[in-house]
Parts: structure tokens; C-alpha cells; sequence
């Protein structure tokens, strides 16, 4: 992974879209131009929204335009395709991953005059529209059901620290990279394209150098690319960095009964 885009996914001054298609771009390989889509998505919602003065009452058409007139609403999934996770491809099959749909939103939002941002609520990623100093409507980029206060309080309880002082933080853009950069790994391990998650593990690992469960995937994905001695030394690392961890001492007991000079190496 080049220093030029690691600096680009690591700038908060970075439009956060534009970094998650050169992201897209890093990881399959191919640049593609989504301009007229998203500028297409972008007219749609601001005609539907331009000649609303009340902030309120644009957030809730501009939320009805996008996830019923645009089918944006779907299903929560407990594992996503790689398809959701590349912008054109997800829209066109309207199936968006949950932090993709939230970036998108929130993209389309902020262009039709709607104050949006990622905020983190237990346990996921949601989108909140500003609408005044009082009131923000904070929903589910998936389903696009909104939080009232009270189901917003049930879940800022799970938080440890001063309830009064308790803030909707926004998401910082690191953090919701190395979030989709993780699901969309899991997403290639699944359909089995390891090549395409070790360009996964490698932007984590440079994003977080030496996260042992990183280099403990890493060391699975060359393990299953037949690069046998590289996966090695990573499963050792975490082995030895992780000792207690249980996957950690079924590794140990695998490692211990491989001699790297018995194995054909590739």
C-alpha cells in the first residue's frame, strides 16, 4: 500500500466518499467513474427537497426519496456480498453494506442542504440529520427507521461515564474506513477471494501496524495462497502475542508439529 493513499484514507480534510472509491479502486483494481450516478441521485433528491423551508420536514422527504422512492430500504444481513461494497455495483442491485449506505446518505444529504453526519450508537454506525440547536433526526442507514429519545437513551445507558456529559460524537473517517476495509474482508474470505483480502489486511496493517489478529488473518490468507513460511512467522507472532487467546493456543499446538524445513514451500 503506497504512502499516497494511506495519507488520503488518514485526512478528515478528505471529502469521505472520494476516499472510500479510492479505496475501491486500491482494492479491485479499477477506477470507476460514478459521477453521473451520484449526480443523478443528488438532482432527484434536491428537487424533492428544494422548495422545503422547514429543516425538519426536508430531512424526513429527503429520507422517504431515498429509501422508498429510491429503494434504499432493506433488511438488516449478518453477512453482506462483496457486491454491497462496491458503489456502482451496490446501487445498481440496490444492496448497499451498512457503512457504504451511511456514507453514501450522508454525501447525498449534506448536497441537498441537510446538515449530515456518522455517529456511533451501540453497537452500530447511524446517520444524523441536524435539523436545529434542538432536534436531530438519527436513523438506520439500512432500514431507515429512526431512533425516538427514549430508544436513543436506552442505548447511550450502555456507554460508562457521566450520562449529562455524554456527547453523539461523529465518527471519525480512520474509523469508519478500518471498519468497512474489515467487513469487506470478511466479505472476500467468505466468497474465497484471498488474494483480494490480503489487500484488505494489508491496508488494516498499515493503518494499524502489527494488530496481531490482523497478522493472525494475514497469516491465513497466505496460508491458503500456499506462502506457507511468511504464514508461519505470522501465526507465531500471534501466538506470541496473543498467548491466551484460544485460537492462539490451537495455533500453538498446530505450530509445534510443523517443521518449516519439511514443508514444500511456494
Amino acid at each position: 500500500m503506497n504512502d499516497l493513499l494511506l495519507s488520503e484514507i488518514k485526512s478528515e480534510k478528505n471529502e469521505l466518499l472520494q476516499t472510500f472509491l479510492l479505496l475501491e479502486a486500491y482494492v479491485f483494481g479499477h477506477k470507476t467513474d460514478l459521477q453521473d450516478e451520484l449526480d443523478d441521485l443528488v438532482e432527484y433528491c434536491q428537487a424533492e427537497t428544494n422548495e422545503i423551508s422547514d429543516p425538519i420536514e426536508r430531512a424526513e422527504v429527503l429520507i422517504n426519496a431515498l429509501f422508498v422512492d429510491q429503494l434504499f430500504i432493506d433488511c438488516q444481513q449478518q453477512n453482506w456480498p462483496v457486491l454491497s461494497y462496491q458503489v456502482s455495483p451496490s446501487l445498481a442491485h440496490k444492496l448497499i453494506s451498512p457503512i457504504l449506505k451511511a456514507v453514501l446518505i450522508a454525501y447525498v444529504a449534506n448536497a441537498c442542504d441537510c446538515e449530515a453526519d456518522i455517529v456511533f450508537v451501540p453497537e452500530q454506525a447511524m446517520l444524523r440529520i441536524v435539523c436545529d440547536e434542538n432536534y436531530a433526526i438519527i436513523f438506520d442507514p439500512v432500514t431507515g427507521e429512526s431512533l425516538n429519545w427514549h430508544e436513543l437513551d436506552e442505548r447511550m445507558s450502555d456507554i460508562s461515564g457521566d450520562p449529562f456529559e455524554i456527547t453523539l460524537d461523529r465518527m471519525k473517517q480512520e474509523s469508519l474506513v478500518l471498519e468497512h476495509i474489515t467487513s469487506l474482508k470478511a466479505a472476500f474470505i467468505r466468497e474465497q477471494a484471498y488474494d483480494n483480502a490480503l489487500k484488505c489486511v494489508d491496508m488494516l496493517l498499515a493503518l494499524n501496524p502489527n494488530d496481531p489478529f490482523e497478522r493472525r488473518d494475514r497469516g491465513f490468507l497466505l496460508h491458503q495462497l500456499d506462502c506457507f513460511k511468511v504464514a508461519y512467522d505470522d501465526y507465531q507472532y500471534f501466538v506470541e502475542q496473543c498467548p491466551k487467546d484460544p485460537a492462539a493456543q490451537l495455533l500453538k499446538l498446530q505450530l509445534d508439529k510443523i517443521s518449516i524445513s519439511d514443508t514444500i514451500l511456494h
